[in-house]
């Protein structure tokens, strides 16, 4: 007799949601094993879109999705290993709610597959959706959505017709007409899949701009998260970004990470002149924190050769519980406590939103970012088009293993959905540049304390995922679902 739970499914299918979910999540960075994730996704249509009800396909899909989420974010236990003492009781907690409740999206989806008389078919939408409302809902989490198993290949070039939800459509729906066992439908879903890739290596093999005469120094000065804001290491710290800015020959621009210096410049404004002073006539941006009255943004900005501020930005996209608490401002007004307030200085304060700034006729026109925006496909709309991307961050909270690699795929995607190059500057790595295509031109190893001079490659024109964003998308995932339920048999007297 076989043991179920609750009336639900089957111990056995349970545990093989979750297994598919963890061979699933070998597609992601740092694995890319796509090669595995693929057929892992094609038995998971079939098993959640042949579950008896909705209700056992909700519950597939959530196991499925807590196996999937919990191997592909597991870097998110190492911010609390910065301070183990004090924090690392709290990591397997982070693991255990963040997987689970991603995991909700995914269950939601299995249930909405039982809407549609093929739920197999139905699954692949419902999920292709679900993967859509992640980087939107409760200001969105798009990281390691299923379409990025395709980042590291040619297919990942569509992105520039329907972004990352398109990656995602072009994993699932493939899988799920080979999931349905039959000759003509799995033929279509893997001619699906090298029609996929024909299009990436037709893409790929198209003539590009040639590289601008900018030259570029992206500085990685490798401080450790557990030493960054120790007193005694401050210095040091910035006297190494100092010397590989002062280095031979000077460049256009040299790109210091995100909150690289480790002192308020309110407070040492003589910061200017020295950091002016090292780049022997070139801009610099870094990334600082900016601090007005008791509130404080997490800043980059452009110093002009004359040792002022020629242009800068707030990070406007925050980290939920990281860099502020959902409703502290409220929690403040309201009821007066202080501890996660922004206006009170105990998090910080948002910016306005996405702004291109213009360094000049040269260097031209860069939508900044800062840290986790680069996940955001959204964040990079609704300005003017830009010349280039830049992305600084501090990728130390991240650890070594996954984190910081997968950060930096999805940077690399942002650079093939706008067709423009995008140049990346981290603490402790990825330090690269990629062209308007997404291929790496140039980087930095992982992990040592160095610079890259680099030349800033030249931009495409617009895309069509850069103009029309997630139109064509959910224009696409509407007529799917209604072809689908047009085929509803009829009924039968």
């Amino acid at each position: 007799m076989k043991l179920r739970i609750a009336n639900g499914p089957s111990r056995r299918s349970l545990g093989t949601a979750f297994g598919l979910g963890l061979l699933a999540a070998l597609g992601q960075e740092p694995f890319g094993a796509w090669y595995i994730a693929l057929p892992a996704f094609v038995m998971l249509m079939h098993l959640v879109g042949n579950s008896p009800t909705a209700r056992h396909s909700a519950v597939l899909g959530w196991v499925a999705g807590a196996g999937y989420f919990a191997l592909a974010l597991s870097w998110i236990v190492e911010p609390f290993l910065i301070d183990p003492v004090r924090y690392a009781w709290m990591a397997p907690f982070a693991v255990i709610f963040l997987s689970g409740g991603l995991a909700l999206f995914w269950a939601f989806a299995g249930a909405l597959a039982g809407r549609f008389p093929n739920r197999v078919l139905g699954f692949a939408l419902t999920l292709t959706a679900a993967e859509l409302a992640r980087g939107y809902v409760l200001t969105g989490f798009p990281w390691a959505l299923v379409g990025h198993l395709w980042i590291k290949t040619p297919v990942a070039q569509i992105a520039g017709l329907i972004g990352a939800s398109g990656l995602s459509l072009m994993v699932l729906l493939p899988a799920a007409l080979i999931a349905l066992c039959r000759l003509v439908p799995a033929l279509i879903g893997a001619s699906l899949w090298l029609a996929g890739l024909a299009y990436g290596l037709f893409t790929l093999s198209q003539p590009m701009p040639p590289d601008t005469a900018n030259m570029l120094r992206l500085v990685q000065p490798n401080a450790a998260q557990s030493m960054k804001w120790d007193p005694d290491a401050a210095k040091t710290f910035l006297d190494r970004q100092l010397a590989f800015t002062a280095a031979e020959p000077a460049v256009d621009l040299v790109i210091w990470p995100e909150t690289a210096l480790p002192y308020l410049i309110d407070r040492h404004p003589e910061l200017w002149r020295m950091i002016s002073a090292a780049a022997q006539g070139g801009r610099v941006a870094l990334g600082l924190q900016r601090v007005e009255g008791a509130r404080g943004w997490n800043n980059l900005t452009v110093i002009g050769p004359d040792a002022l501020p020629e242009a800068s930005y707030d990070k406007h996209h925050l980290v939920p519980f990281g860099e502020y608490i959902p409703f502290g401002d409220i929690a403040y007004n309201w009821f007066g406590i202080s501890a996660f307030a922004a206006q009170a200085g105990a998090s910080y304060s948002a910016g306005q939103g996405p702004v291109v700034l213009n360094l000049g006729p040269k260097l031209g026109k860069v939508l900044p970012l800062i840290c986790y925006e680069a996940v955001f496909p959204q964040d990079l709309r609704g300005t003017e088009r830009p010349d280039w991307l830049l992305q600084i961050t501090n990728d130390a909270w991240f650890g070594t293993i996954s984190g910081p690699f997968q950060h930096a795929a999805q940077a690399q995607l942002r650079a093939i959905e706008q067709g423009l190059p995008l140049v990346r500057v981290a603490n402790t790595g990825v330090t690269a540049v990629y062209d308007a295509r997404g291929r790496e031109t140039a980087s930095l190893p992982f992990g040592i304390a160095s610079y890259l001079d680099a030349r800033l490659p030249g931009a495409l024109p617009a895309t069509w995922y850069s103009r029309y964003g997630e139109t064509p998308i959910l224009v696409l995932l509407c007529g799917l679902g209604l072809l689908l339920i047009a085929r509803r048999p009829a009924p039968t007297a």
